[in-house]
């Protein structure tokens, strides 16, 4: 079973209910303009409920995403 792929930047982002309810086939990339975002409080409070559900959560450094 193949899981989704999330990908949260200042322009695009899945819905919060999608993060919140990833689970352990899921990916999540938070990307360093993802900060910009007006709603990013209540995303990253989905990111920690993902991680407790066994997403795979990774925070992009601004090195990478050069």
């Amino acid at each position: 079973m193949s899981g989704a792929f999330h990908t949260i930047d200042a322009a695009n982002a899945s819905a919060i209910g999608d993060i919140r309810t990833a689970g352990p086939d899921d990916l999540i990339y938070v990307m360093p303009t993802a900060v910009e975002r007006r709603d990013f409080p209540k995303y990253w409070e989905a990111i920690g409920v993902a991680l407790g559900r066994g997403a795979f959560v990774h925070v992009m450094n601004r090195e990478e995403s050069q």
